[in-house]
């Protein structure tokens, strides 16, 4: 952590510059002193990237920024009060720090906090910030958080761990095991120092294969911001062996988004052809498998096993987008170009067998414009084309 870059006149040279091409800033060099152009490149970019992901520390004066896969890592604002609205007690651990937006969230709801990260400068520079931030009821550790655990025989309220998403060589991991540090391996020493675990997940991570991991699992919590998984979210507790709950969430800034249900309840859909409108779920409901619960709790009908669209007679609140079905043909190329005379439709295919691109290229049908095309399979398994407006 280089404390030149905290002055007042680097600091202003930072906000002024925000906006310039970091390119052509580079090519001039540094104006200061004890600071090479490349640290100076590095805080701009980190605080320019700030301003929509993290908004408080954007606005915060001295905020020293870390490197560009830390700030990349770690939880967005959004996602941090998610979370911290989940949990609340006397004291939890964060056995894998990081720049601790988390973290300061969790200050909010706790008495005691324990930062943990093995990255000194990184746990440095998180210090720094918690002081300009105004946090004062956080102990920050230097080191590996498996091993303070260990050396310690401290009960906590909760335990927070957000495994890297990354394995020794660098390689995306699809496992939890594979995951550092290695929690399934570590449960039950965890367990010796709380009886209530917080775990945020990759989302490219399959939750069946999380669950066969771990145990004691109580909720899982599927976090979706603008419709892109952002976050999984596991909560364990010490011997629960219960049904697991999943709760799924879109947060956006018109609306948020909420749908629950029971991991592995069996449940039984209705089929149907299109009706008057269609049904579109949101990315966290995708995530989450809950093709059928989604039709059975809100009285849908599915188009196909498979298809993963839903209709219905009577206009509903649901959580994803919804369409009002003008026109239902079978797909042939030919006929579909005189339909949309505009050439402009926003497409989307489920279960079907070509992509949007290979759509757009033999069709010759521009993006954008009033018009959705949904190119699907119906119940007696034929291909079709769905043609759609918002209600």
């Amino acid at each position: 952590m280089n404390f030149s870059i905290l002055k007042s006149e680097v600091q202003n040279f930072i906000i002024e510059n925000i906006h310039v091409d970091i390119s052509k800033l580079i090519f001039k060099g540094s104006p200061f002193k004890g600071i090479s152009i490349q640290e100076l490149a590095e805080q701009i970019i980190s605080k320019k990237k700030a301003k929509q992901k993290l908004p408080t520390w954007f606005e915060a004066e001295n905020i020293y920024y870390p490197n560009k896969l830390n700030l990349e890592q770690t939880s967005s604002e959004i996602t941090a009060r998610y979370k911290a609205d989940l949990i609340s007690g006397e004291s939890i651990i964060d056995i894998t720090g990081g720049f601790g937006i988390d973290d300061f969230y969790f200050s909010k709801k706790f008495l005691n906090l324990i930062h943990c990260e093995l990255n000194s400068e990184l746990s440095e520079i998180t210090r720094h910030n918690f002081s300009q931030l105004g946090v004062k009821n956080v102990k920050f550790v230097s080191g590996d958080g498996f091993s303070y655990l260990q050396n310690n025989s401290k009960i906590y309220s909760w335990i927070y761990a957000d495994p890297s998403r990354r394995n020794e060589s660098k390689g995306k991991v699809f496992m939890l095991s594979d995951c550092l540090p290695d929690i399934p391996s570590n449960l039950d020493m965890l367990f010796e120092r709380t009886d209530h675990v917080l775990l945020k997940l990759s989302p490219i991570l399959d939750i069946t294969s999380a669950l066969n991991e771990l145990k004691f699992t109580k909720e899982i919590h599927v976090v979706a911001v603008d419709n892109e998984v952002k976050e999984l979210l596991f909560i364990l507790q010490k011997d629960f062996n219960d049904i697991v709950k999943v709760k799924t969430v879109n947060i956006s800034k018109k609306k948020t988004d909420s749908f629950n249900f029971i991991w592995n309840q069996s449940e039984i859909p209705r089929f149907s052809e299109p009706k008057k409108y269609l049904y579109e779920p949101n990315a966290a409901i995708l995530k989450s498998g809950a093709f059928t619960q989604i039709a059975t709790q809100l009285n849908l009908y599915k188009l196909h096993q498979h298809s993963h669209l839903y209709t219905s007679e009577k206009l509903i609140e649901f959580p994803g987008r919804t369409f009002t079905i003008e026109e239902v043909h079978s797909f042939d190329r030919k006929k579909l170009k005189k339909l949309i005379p505009s050439k402009k439709a926003n497409i989307s295919v489920r279960n079907f067998p070509e992509s949007v691109e290979q759509i757009r290229k033999k069709t010759g049908i521009k993006d954008g414009g009033a018009i959705y095309l949904f190119f699907t399979t119906s119940l007696t398994d034929a291909k079709i084309v769905l043609i759609c407006r918002k209600p």
